[in-house]
């Protein structure tokens, strides 16, 4: 029986371009409706486009046959950045571009591509059709696009996976509930033909400059510079978190005492033990070494006219 569910837009004389908006009801802000309603009211009606709704994981390739098979141009993500990481590393390579209605907890991405959190406004953003091309990275041949790590963001990813409630109010609490009782660890780096050995609270490699939210932990990332912004951050105190907090959300946070930063290409992880990483803020177990590879200018993405980490 075929549950994914779909409606389709009347072909129109304008068929230069045809978008496939994939939706997920089950992203971070539970999709409504409504918004699919907003959709259909706002999107221009000379543009040729489907709507399909992706009910669960395993008929994820029924939607991939319908996008490969139509000849579609764009590839819209409706939902959060679970949602917008699966859609977009199905396209990589091929010329199809990665467009975003942002319905998430932090929706990463989405903001550094510059495109609004208002539905009917990113909606115009989208028909503009405005582009350009990003790198993405992988770890463990995983693709991700914003940013992936080791430590303590990996810690809470996990846990904000399993958490009955959702949102940014719930990834406060469990961050705040976390953030003293999370020990730091120790990895060894290997990277532009050296190795170091850092005890670090966590570790995030930056395609990216933020997490989601406009939280940057990398503010001089940029989407298309070919390399990866390296961020350590070193052991802390009670008293010196503010300070990184402060920094973090001054969007300075290479300036902090307590941040150690550098650019690669290529970098290995190694730790003593099989532990929890995070690929655009999904949470995955992998084992003691972890090769980051970054890919660059493969993935046209729609931008807004506010974008600046290109």
């Amino acid at each position: 029986m075929q549950k994914t569910k779909f409606t389709e837009k009347s072909a129109t004389p304008d068929m230069s371009r045809k978008l496939l908006f994939i939706v997920n009801p089950n992203a971070g802000k539970k999709i409504s409706d409504q918004l699919i309603d907003t959709i259909k009211k706002e999107f221009p009606k000379d543009i040729y486009y489907q709507i399909v709704i992706w009910k669960d994981k395993d008929h994820f390739k029924e939607v991939l046959d319908i996008l490969h098979s139509q000849d579609y141009t764009d590839a819209i993500a409706v939902g959060g950045d679970g949602t917008v990481n699966q859609v977009a590393k199905s396209i990589v390579g091929t010329g199809i571009s990665l467009g975003i209605v942002p319905a998430g907890s932090g929706n990463g991405l989405a903001r550094t591509l510059g495109l609004s959190m208002n539905v009917a406004e990113v909606i115009k953003q989208i028909a503009t059709g405005k582009k350009t091309t990003i790198d993405y990275g992988t770890v463990n041949d995983i693709p991700f696009f914003c940013t992936s790590g080791v430590g303590f963001d990996a810690h809470i990813g996990n846990l904000f996976a399993t958490s009955k409630k959702r949102g940014l109010q719930s990834y406060i609490k469990i961050t705040a509930r976390e953030i003293i009782k999370y020990k730091s660890k120790e990895y060894i780096l290997k990277f532009n033909n050296q190795e170091i050995t850092r005890k670090a609270y966590l570790i995030t490699i930056a395609n990216a400059g933020q997490y989601g939210n406009d939280f940057y932990i990398a503010p001089q990332a940029k989407l298309n510079d070919g390399k990866f912004h390296v961020v350590i951050l070193k052991p802390f105190n009670i008293i010196t978190v503010f300070g990184v907090l402060i920094n973090v959300l001054k969007g300075k946070a290479n300036e902090s005492k307590n941040i150690e930063t550098f650019t690669t290409e290529k970098l290995t992880i190694e730790r003593k033990w099989k532990d929890a990483i995070h690929f655009d803020g999904e949470p995955e177990f992998e084992g003691e070494v972890l090769n980051y590879i970054c890919h660059p200018q493969k993935l046209n993405v729609i931008v807004g006219d506010k974008i600046t980490a290109v």
